[in-house]
C-alpha cells in the first residue's frame, strides 16, 4: 500500500495576504483542513494523482494536482465560486446556475446518510423551501405524502422522482383508512442513502415541463454516486447503527381506574367487559381481579406503552468499490439494512446492489450503465386506526389501572383462542397481534438504464437512453386462527408485477452564434409504456389450525387485475445566452395519452423562462451576485386511471361453480365513462431573485409563484335514474399562490472554524376554485376516521382537504342547545380548517472546527388542522382529563333547551362525555402546528497522521453521533403527536388515529475509506 505524505503551504488573497480559515480538501473525499491565522496549512495526502481543492468564501476555487510537489502557495482571486456551479435540470441536461430562470434546490448526499431515515425522502424535511413532507406513522420504510408548492390538484400531486435520468415509480403500496389497513412503503423508500450523490428539487412547472404530465407537481432528481476516471481502486465502508425509542405523548387522567358506571371490576367477567374503560372508582391501591384471574393493585399504570413497545434497532452496512482508468470508471455498492419496528415481531429488511459504469468507447462515443437492485421484506406491517388486529389500538386505550402484563401471551396456549379483554371482540388483544398475526410484504425491484452519447463535434451530440423499472411485489396476510371475531381464521396471498419502459433520444446543439450570443438547443422524443397486473387468492376458515395455505381453507375467492397505458412524446428546449447575463429559455412538449379518447389524446405544453444577472452590469462593493428570474409554463395531466372512457364486460368470482359477469368501468360499475375526456391543464407563473453579499457570506433567494389547474378530471354525482351514481368529467379547478424564501449565511469564519446557517420559509395559499362547475357551494367528500362523525373534504372557495366536523347546535342568541337527555345537540357539519399547513420551513446550523463538526436542524409547520380519533376514544373511554369534571357529581351542560329554558338536567359523567363527543366531533379538531428539534449530529474526522505510517489499512475514518426527532418545542395537540397520521393519501390528510407511536432516534455513523 502506498504511504501518505504531508504537503504544506499557504493560501493567499489577490494582494498576497494570508487567508485565515480557507478550506483545503482532497477532491472526491471529505478529508481536508482549514488554514491558520496566516493562511498556512499542513495536510496528509495519499500518493498518486491526488487533486487538492482550495476554496474561500468570495473567491474562485482552484484545483491543483499534487504530483511530486510538497509545497503549495496558492493565490485565490475574488469571484463567486457558485457561478461555476452547474445543476442537473430536466432530462439530465446540465445548466449553469446563472442560466436558470426558475427555482431549483440541490441537497448534497452527505446530508442524507449521517442521521438517516429508513425512507430517505424524510431527511429533506425542513431543508428545502416549498417542499412539505408528511410521513405516515406506519413503521420503518413507510411512505410519505410529498407536496411541492402545496396541493396542486384534487389528488394531492406528488412530484415525479427521476434517478439518473430515468423516471421511477413512487406509488404507495397501500394506505390505511377509516376501517383500518396498513400504510406501506413507496418507491423512494427503496433507495439506499449511501448511494446518493445529490438530490435536486425542480419546483416549478417551467423546471419540470420537459417531463410532461407526471411532472406537473415538480420533480426530485436523484444522481447516484459514480467512480472517477484515472483513479486507483477505492474501497469505502459505511456503518450506521440507530435505536428508536417511543415518545409517549399521552397525558391521561390517573385518578379513576378501570371499570364502568363508577364501579371497579369485581371478577374476571366484569374485568373483561371493562378493559378499555376508565369509568371506575378512584384508585386506592386495593387488590382487584383482572382478566387473567390474578390479583392486581387498583393503582395507576403509566408505563404500559413503554413496556409493550421495544427499543428498535436499525443497522445498515454498505461497502462500495470504485475506480477507473483513462477510458472507464465504475462504482459498485452492496448494502444491507435491518430495521426493527418498535412493534415487536415487525420490521423491514432490505438488500441493495447498485452499479454505475461509464465507458469511453471511442474519442466521440460514450456509454453508461446504471442498475439498482432492491430485495426487501416487510414483516408484519402494523394495522392502523380501527381495532381489528391493531395492537396500537388496545395498548393506547387501555384502562388507567390495567397492567398490560395480564394480556400475555394474548391467547390460550392449548386452544389457540385469543384472550378477550374488552366488551368488543373487534378490539384485538395487543399481545395476540404481535405473537400470532402475519402481514408480510416482499418486493424485488430493478431500476436500470443504458445510455449512449455520440459527440459529433464539440458543439453537437446525439444521446439515446433506455430505462426500465420492474417491480415484483408479494403479500401474505392472515387473520390468525383463534381470532376472537373470526375463530377459524383466513389468509390472503397476492402477487403484483409493475413495469415501466422509457425509451428516449436527444439531439443537442451548443453553439456561439456571435462573440456575445450563445445558443443551446435540444430536440428529443420519448416513449413510455406502463404495465401492471395482479392476481389475488383468498381463503376463509382453516381446516387445520395454523396451516396457512389456500388448500387448507374451506371457501376461496380470487381476483385478477390488469392495467396498461402508453404516452408518446416529442419535446424541445432552447437557451439563448447574451453576454452571460441575459438568458432566455423556452421548452415545449407534445404528449399523446392512451388513457384518453382518440380525439382528445394530444396536448402541447410550452414554457418560457428568463434570467437577468444584474450584478454583471451593476455591482456595488457589498454585492457579489444578483439575478432576477421569471418563468411561465403550461403543463398537462392525463386521466387518473386507465379505462375511464368506455364500459367493459368483466368476469367476477364463481357462484356454485358458475362464473359471474357484469359491466365495469375500471372495476366500478356505478361510474359513467366519458368518451370526451381530455387532459387537464396547469398554468404557472413564477418570479424570483437571488443575491449574495459581503463576499458571499450572506445570500437571499426569494420566489413568488401562482399556479392554477383547469379541467381537472373529477367524479361528479349523478341521479340514480341515469343508471349510474357518478360520472367522470373535466370540471375541477385548483389555485395555489405562495412565497418561498431561502436565507443563507456564514456569520463566522476564522482559523480552523466556520459557522454556516440557513433558514427557509414557505407560505402557500391554496383554493379549490371549482369542483363540478356548478354555481353556489360545492363539497367533495373524501376520507373519514373510525368514529365516523367527521371527515376530510374539498370545499369550493376554501383550501383543499378541509377537516369537516360537527359543531354544537346554537340558538339565535348563540347559546348551546341541550337535548332532553341533558347532552348538547349536534349542529351542522362544517369546515374547521385545512389539514395542510400554509406556513412551513426549517433552520439549519452547521459548525466546523478543525476535525470536529456539529450541526442541528429545527423545522416547523403552521396553519394545519388534525381530526383525532385518539382524542375521541380517550373521551369515550374515560381517559381524557376533561372527563374528570363531574365524576362524582354528574354533569349539567351549560346551555338551554329547545324551549329556551336553562338546562338543569344532571347526567352521569360516564354517559355525558361519550354522548357529547359523538354529537360534537369539533372537540376532536386540533391545530397541527409544531416546532421540532429534528436533527443533531456531532462528527469527528480522525487525524490522518494516525493512519499514514501505521499498519491500519485506512486512509480516512470519521465517526458521527446522531439524533433525530429529539424534542417537540411547540404543539397544541393533546395526547398525540401533531405530525401523526394514518395515510399518505390526500383523502386522509389530517386524519390521526391509533397509529404507531412517534419515535426518538439515537445512534452513530462510521465511515472508513481504505488505503489504495
Amino acid at each position: 500500500m502506498a504511504a501518505d505524505r504531508d504537503v504544506t503551504g499557504s493560501v493567499l488573497d489577490e494582494k498576497g495576504n494570508g487567508l485565515a480559515g480557507a478550506t483545503v480538501t482532497i477532491k472526491g473525499t471529505t478529508k481536508g483542513t482549514n488554514t491558520d491565522s496566516n493562511g498556512g496549512f499542513r495536510l496528509s495526502v495519499p500518493e498518486g494523482n491526488t487533486v487538492l481543492v482550495f476554496s474561500y468564501i468570495g473567491y474562485t476555487k482552484q484545483e491543483i494536482t499534487v504530483g511530486n510537489q510538497t509545497v503549495f502557495n496558492v493565490k485565490l482571486l475574488p469571484g463567486d465560486a457558485s457561478l461555476d456551479e452547474v445543476v442537473v435540470t430536466a432530462l439530465g441536461i446540465k445548466k449553469d446556475t446563472r442560466a436558470i430562470g426558475y427555482a431549483v434546490t440541490t441537497i448534497d448526499g452527505s446530508s442524507l446518510n449521517v442521521a438517516r431515515e429508513t425512507n430517505v425522502i424524510n431527511s429533506l424535511q425542513g431543508r428545502v423551501a416549498g417542499l412539505n413532507i408528511a410521513p405516515a406513522s406506519g413503521g420503518p420504510g413507510t411512505a410519505s405524502r410529498i407536496n411541492l408548492r402545496g396541493v396542486s390538484n384534487f389528488t394531492g400531486g406528488s412530484p415525479l422522482f427521476v434517478i439518473n435520468g430515468i423516471p421511477m415509480d413512487n406509488t404507495s403500496r397501500g394506505n390505511s383508512g377509516e376501517w383500518g389497513g396498513t400504510t406501506n412503503g413507496d418507491g423512494i423508500s427503496n433507495i439506499n442513502p449511501d448511494d446518493i450523490e445529490t438530490m435536486t428539487v425542480l419546483k416549478g412547472a417551467s423546471a419540470a415541463a420537459l417531463y410532461g404530465t407526471r411532472a406537473a407537481n415538480g420533480v426530485i432528481q436523484i444522481t447516484t454516486k459514480s467512480g472517477s476516471k484515472n483513479s486507483a481502486l477505492s474501497v469505502e465502508y459505511n456503518l450506521n447503527q440507530q435505536f428508536d425509542k417511543i415518545i409517549n405523548f399521552t397525558d391521561y387522567q390517573y385518578e379513576y381506574g378501570q371499570g364502568t358506571q363508577n364501579k371497579r371490576p369485581t371478577d374476571v367477567t366484569s374485568a373483561r367487559n371493562s378493559g378499555i374503560y376508565s369509568w371506575g372508582e378512584k384508585m386506592d391501591g386495593a387488590q382487584f381481579t383482572q382478566i387473567d384471574g390474578k390479583q392486581y393493585a387498583y393503582s395507576p399504570v403509566k408505563d404500559n406503552m413503554e413496556k409493550f413497545y421495544r427499543t428498535a434497532s436499525t443497522l445498515t452496512n454498505t461497502v462500495a468499490v470504485s475506480g477507473g482508468s483513462e477510458m472507464t470508471s465504475f462504482r459498485m455498492s452492496l448494502s444491507s439494512m435491518n430495521a426493527q419496528s418498535v412493534l415487536r415481531n415487525s420490521g423491514l429488511k432490505r438488500k441493495t446492489i447498485s452499479l454505475n459504469v461509464n465507458q469511453k468507447i471511442t474519442s466521440k462515443l460514450d456509454a453508461s450503465v446504471m442498475a439498482n437492485y432492491i430485495d426487501q421484506q416487510d414483516e408484519n406491517r402494523a394495522q392502523l386506526m380501527d381495532g381489528p388486529l391493531n395492537a396500537n389500538y388496545g395498548i393506547k386505550l387501555m384502562a388507567t389501572s390495567f397492567n398490560q402484563e395480564a394480556l400475555k401471551p394474548g391467547y390460550n396456549t392449548t386452544t389457540g383462542d385469543e384472550t378477550v379483554w374488552s366488551d368488543d371482540s373487534y378490539k384485538s388483544n395487543p399481545w395476540f397481534v404481535v405473537n400470532q398475526y402475519k402481514n408480510n410484504y416482499d418486493r424485488k425491484r430493478l431500476i436500470s438504464a443504458i445510455t449512449s452519447k455520440y459527440q459529433f463535434a464539440d458543439w453537437i451530440y446525439l444521446q439515446g437512453r433506455i430505462g426500465y423499472d420492474f417491480i415484483n411485489d408479494g403479500l401474505f396476510n392472515t387473520t390468525p386462527y383463534g381470532t376472537a371475531y373470526s375463530r377459524l381464521g383466513s389468509l390472503t396471498q397476492r402477487k403484483t408485477q409493475t413495469s415501466e419502459l422509457n425509451v428516449d433520444a436527444l439531439l443537442g446543439i451548443n453553439r456561439n452564434i456571435t462573440t456575445d450570443l450563445n445558443v443551446s438547443v435540444a430536440l428529443g422524443a420519448n416513449l413510455r409504456k406502463n404495465k401492471s397486473d395482479y392476481i389475488q387468492i383468498a381463503g376463509n376458515q382453516l381446516s387445520i389450525p395454523y396451516l396457512y395455505t389456500i388448500s387448507n381453507t374451506l371457501s376461496r375467492s380470487q381476483e385478477y387485475g390488469y392495467n396498461e397505458r402508453q404516452v408518446q412524446s416529442g419535446y424541445y428546449t432552447a437557451d439563448f445566452n447574451f453576454k452571460n447575463y441575459l438568458i432566455l429559455s423556452t421548452t415545449g412538449r407534445y404528449d399523446v395519452y392512451s388513457t384518453l379518447p382518440a380525439a382528445n389524446r394530444g396536448i402541447f405544453a410550452p414554457s418560457v423562462s428568463g434570467s437577468f444577472v444584474f450584478s454583471e452590469l451593476w455591482k456595488p462593493s457589498i454585492l457579489n451576485f444578483g439575478k432576477l428570474r421569471a418563468s411561465y409554463a403550461q403543463t398537462s395531466g392525463e386521466a387518473y386511471d386507465a379505462y375511464l372512457t368506455s364500459q367493459y364486460y368483466v368476469l367476477g368470482n364463481t357462484y356454485n361453480g358458475f362464473p359471474q359477469g357484469g359491466f365495469s368501468n375500471n372495476g366500478d360499475a356505478t361510474t359513467m365513462p366519458n368518451i370526451n375526456l381530455r387532459p387537464f391543464r396547469l398554468k404557472e407563473f413564477e418570479v424570483g431573485f437571488e443575491t449574495k453579499f459581503l463576499n458571499n457570506r450572506l445570500g437571499l433567494d426569494v420566489a413568488y409563484f401562482h399556479r392554477q389547474t383547469t379541467d381537472e378530471i373529477v367524479s361528479a354525482p349523478l341521479t340514480i335514474a341515469s343508471g349510474f351514481t357518478s360520472a367522470v368529467l373535466n370540471l375541477g379547478s385548483t389555485r395555489n399562490a405562495g412565497l418561498e424564501v431561502l436565507l443563507t449565511g456564514t456569520p463566522v469564519v476564522s482559523s480552523g472554524f466556520k459557522w454556516d446557517v440557513s433558514f427557509n420559509l414557505t407560505s402557500v395559499k391554496n383554493t379549490i376554485v371549482s369542483i363540478t362547475g356548478a354555481e353556489g357551494p360545492e363539497t367533495l367528500l373524501l376520507g373519514s376516521y373510525r368514529p365516523n362523525n367527521g371527515r376530510v373534504a374539498h370545499v369550493k372557495g376554501l383550501a383543499a382537504s378541509q377537516i369537516m366536523a360537527y359543531d354544537y347546535q346554537y340558538n339565535s342568541a348563540g347559546r348551546i342547545i341541550v337535548g332532553s337527555d341533558g347532552v348538547p345537540l349536534r349542529g351542522e357539519l362544517k369546515p374547521m380548517g385545512s389539514a395542510l399547513p400554509n406556513l412551513y420551513g426549517g433552520l439549519n446550523n452547521s459548525f466546523n472546527y478543525k476535525d470536529f463538526s456539529f450541526s442541528f436542524l429545527f423545522d416547523y409547520k403552521f396553519g394545519g388542522k388534525v381530526l383525532s380519533a385518539t382524542n375521541h376514544y380517550s373521551i369515550v373511554d374515560g381517559l381524557n382529563k376533561m372527563t374528570l369534571v363531574g365524576r362524582e357529581t354528574g354533569v349539567v351542560a351549560d346551555g338551554v333547551l329547545a324551549t329556551g329554558e336553562t338546562n338543569s338536567k344532571n347526567v352521569p359523567a360516564y354517559t355525558y362525555y361519550p354522548s357529547l363527543v359523538n354529537n360534537v366531533s369539533a372537540l376532536n379538531v386540533f391545530s397541527s402546528d409544531f416546532i421540532k428539534l429534528r436533527q443533531v449530529t456531532l462528527g469527528y474526522h480522525l487525524p490522518a497522521r494516525w493512519f499514514s505510517n501505521s499498519r491500519f489499512p485506512f486512509e480516512a475514518v470519521s465517526l458521527s453521533l446522531v439524533g433525530r426527532n429529539l424534542a417537540t418545542l411547540l404543539k397544541h395537540t393533546d395526547n398525540f403527536d401533531p405530525e401523526a397520521g394514518i395515510s399518505t393519501d390526500i383523502r386522509y390528510a389530517g386524519i390521526e388515529g391509533l397509529q404507531l407511536p412517534s419515535t426518538r432516534t439515537f445512534g452513530f455513523t462510521l465511515n472508513a475509506r481504505f488505503k489504495k
